[in-house]
């Protein structure tokens, strides 16, 4: 599977709002989740997260239902048991809770043992201290799975990732900054304002994520 986290192809991968606009970012929203062996899901919150933003111009609630037509995702409602988990997420001090979208996200995967794909340090940190065993992974975790960069073929891939930095401000964690850069070069990655300065002006050794 190379980089990619997502080595178990019989989970569920369970995607937040932030990997559902990056991947309608891309462009190649269909062919991606088409290569994957996954299933693939989003539960309700998150559904009516992505229709909330179409305030804002977005159509991500729009695209992800044609996905769901065509059988490349589910969209799921929490059980009572989930809907505990949930709960536990969004009540409390602020900094030990998370928006509705990402704390739904993670109660589907503690109770079905899916894989989380979130954005956020602060939904990864809380996942770490409550969830250890849960299999949390990100939006590049899913562009650099091996069958993804089959389908789309190098260039395909590069022009999804770039499309989604620039459309969608996708974040990026430290460890795949370089893949990054690598993968679109550093002329595009100037453009990439959701990069971390010193990649986006090549300022910087390989492995440094500041």
């Amino acid at each position: 599977m190379g980089l990619s986290c997502l080595t178990d192809s019989t989970a569920v991968i369970v995607m937040d709002a932030s990997t559902a606009i990056n991947v309608n970012a891309t462009g190649y929203a269909a062919q991606i989740l088409r290569a994957l062996p996954n299933r693939i899901a989003i539960t309700e919150v998150v559904m009516a997260e992505l229709a909330e933003d179409r305030r804002s111009g977005r159509r991500d609630s729009e695209l992800i239902a044609e996905l769901q037509i065509v059988g490349l995702i589910e969209v799921a409602p929490l059980s009572e048991s989930q809907e505990r988990h949930f709960e536990s997420l969004v009540i409390g001090r602020g900094v030990d809770t998370l928006d509705d979208g990402e704390a739904a996200t993670i109660a589907y995967a503690a109770e079905t043992g899916a894989t989380a794909l979130i954005d956020e340090r602060k939904a990864k940190r809380i996942c770490d201290e409550r969830y250890p065993m849960m299999r949390v992974g990100c939006t590049v975790d899913l562009l650099a799975h091996a069958s993804v960069k089959m389908s789309l073929g190098v260039t395909g891939l590069a022009d999804a990732v770039f499309a989604a930095l620039l459309q969608a401000r996708m974040r990026v964690l430290p460890h795949y900054i370089d893949w990054v850069i690598e993968l679109i070069g550093q002329e595009r990655a100037r453009q990439c304002l959701s990069l971390p300065r010193t990649a986006r002006t090549g300022n910087r050794l390989i492995g440094d994520a500041r």
